[in-house]
This record gives C-alpha cells, sequence and structure tokens, in this order.
C-alpha cells in the first residue's frame, strides 16, 4: 500500500501533466467545431474550466511537493507554452487562463513534509473530482466521436485525433483510480502497459502532424511519416513483449531512442511554428502539447531503462 508522502508525489505528479493535456484536448474540441454544434462548443468550453479549475488547485497544492524530475522534465510546461497559448488565444479567439503557465513555471521542487494527513485528503478529493469529471468528457469524447463516424455532425479534427484524446482520458482514469486504491505498481507490468500506449501515440502524433502540414513542406512530411511507421513498428514490439517479457529491455532502448528523435522534431516544429517559419494548419498550442507528451514518455523510459 502507498504511503502518504508516495501517494501525495505521485498523485500531484499525475495531476499536473493530465489535467492540463485534458483542459487542452476540450480546447481543441471546442476549436474544431462548427457554428452547426455551437451546443458542443459550449459544453467543450465548460470543460475546459473546470480543468483550469482544478489544475490551478493541483498547482498551489504542489508547490514544494512536486518532484523534481517531473518539473525538469517538460511535461508540466516547456519554454514555449507561454507564447503557445498567447498566440493560440489570439488565433481563435477562446480564453486560456495564462496565469496557470506562470504559476508552473515557478513551482519550487522538494516534497513538503508538514501536514502530510491534511494534504493526503486534499489530494484525494482532487483525484476524486478528477475522475469524475474526466468520465464526463470521456462519455463527451464518445458523443462527438460517434457523431462524427455517423456522418451526424462535421468537426475539422480527425476522427483519429478524437478516439486518440479518448483513450488519453481513459488512461488518465485508470492510473488516478490506482493511486486512490493505493496500489503500488509492478514496474515491468507498468512499463508493458505504457510503452504499448505511449509507442501508438507517438505514431499518431507522427501522423497527425504528417497530415497537418501545408503540401508544400515535403521533407517535413516525410520526417513525420517514418517517424510514424518506426512507433507503429515499436508499438507491435512493445504489444509482442507482453508475452515474452524478455523482449521488454530491447523495446525500452528502441523506444527511447525513437522518443528523443520525434521529442526533438516537435521541438523543433513548435519553435518553427511560433516563428511563423513552417506551413502548416497547426495551432502553436496542438505543438507543444504533442511536445510535452513526448517529454512525459522520455521520462517514464528512463525510469524503466533503469529499472530493467
Amino acid at each position: 500500500m502507498l504511503s502518504n508522502e508516495d501517494f501525495l508525489r505521485q498523485s500531484l505528479d499525475l495531476n499536473l501533466f493530465f489535467l492540463r493535456i485534458m483542459k487542452e484536448h476540450s480546447f481543441f474540441l471546442e476549436g474544431g467545431f462548427t457554428p452547426a454544434n455551437a451546443d458542443l462548443a459550449r459544453q467543450a468550453d465548460d470543460f475546459k474550466k473546470q480543468y483550469e479549475a482544478m489544475l490551478k488547485e493541483a498547482v498551489s497544492l504542489a508547490d514544494r511537493c512536486v518532484s523534481p524530475d517531473v518539473v525538469s522534465s517538460g511535461e508540466i510546461v516547456t519554454e514555449f507554452t507561454l507564447n503557445a497559448e498567447k498566440a493560440t488565444q489570439f488565433f481563435t479567439g477562446i480564453p486560456i487562463d495564462t496565469s496557470i503557465t506562470a504559476a508552473e513555471l515557478s513551482l519550487v521542487k522538494g516534497v513538503q513534509m508538514l501536514n502530510l494527513q491534511t494534504l493526503a485528503r486534499r489530494v484525494a478529493d482532487l483525484n476524486q473530482r478528477a475522475i469524475e469529471t474526466t468520465r464526463a468528457l470521456i462519455s463527451f469524447k464518445t458523443l462527438v466521436l460517434d457523431g462524427v463516424l455517423t456522418c451526424r455532425m462535421f468537426t475539422f479534427n480527425y476522427p483519429l485525433l478524437i478516439d486518440h484524446i479518448r483513450r488519453e482520458a481513459i488512461l488518465f482514469v485508470e492510473l488516478l483510480t490506482r493511486l486512490q486504491n493505493r496500489v503500488v505498481i509492478d514496474m515491468t507490468r507498468f512499463a508493458l502497459e505504457q510503452e504499448s500506449f505511449w509507442n501508438r501515440i507517438m505514431a499518431e502524433h507522427a501522423k497527425f502532424i504528417r497530415g497537418l502540414l501545408d503540401p508544400t513542406e515535403e521533407a517535413l512530411f516525410v520526417t513525420a511519416h517514418n517517424f510514424g511507421r518506426e512507433f507503429d513498428k515499436l508499438t507491435a514490439e512493445a504489444l509482442a513483449a507482453h508475452t515474452q517479457i524478455n523482449l521488454l529491455p530491447l523495446v525500452t532502448q528502441e523506444s527511447l531512442r525513437e522518443t528523443v528523435g520525434i521529442r526533438d522534431f516537435k521541438r523543433q516544429g513548435t519553435e518553427g511554428i511560433l516563428a511563423c517559419k513552417i506551413r502548416s494548419i497547426i495551432l502553436p498550442l496542438l505543438g507543444d502539447h504533442v511536445l510535452r507528451e513526448a517529454n512525459h514518455y522520455l521520462r517514464l523510459l528512463k525510469i524503466f531503462s533503469k529499472s530493467g
């Protein structure tokens, strides 16, 4: 059973990453609807506001409690996040609370040992609210995906992207539920699960980037296409490792190498989009969003690599 200290640290680390991801999923959904679905855009905006409130709370609770490796990983915020938010707000007219990003950039590392029991109760309450809100968001994403697939509605988001962000929400709920139950994870099983999941996510990121680039960006198109193919292979290898556990160390090393590559590609892409040097229909915040997910996966892979 997890100690209060481990429960606090793991919960806050997870919430700082995923609450922002869920907030931005809601934003991307809102921005993708047409005037015919203004009601759905309002619902997405409501989800965005709920996640902003919870993320603010998580940031407040996490100050002096967040893991140093999480703060330095670039999965909570990057050097691009604030400018990406400002540019994306300008392009879409959809408000973004940038004060949260400013607060996250000022987070103090370490573990606050005072009032652990009180803090644990507050964090458990935040976890439960995040679970309930995210279950509702999963239902909303399912509704939208079903509507798109049956041609009852149109959105500028790919059907695969809607399915993609739905799977991420499901993972968030699963991980929070384990924490609420104070489950101590088995590292090998966790590595198998996470590498299967995130290799697929990285493959899909590459395919989304490929599909959102301007047709003239041929070199970037080829690079994105190749990353998609490599991560498809790694997804298959990670799934094979579920029944051939001896394959896992090699899959971890290969995944680590490729994730460093796609992280660098995403970083250069986000920088290029912000500098107006890349032709695409990629919002700056989407570039930063997928960069943070690569940073998150890299941190996990480094842990798996050391424990293997």
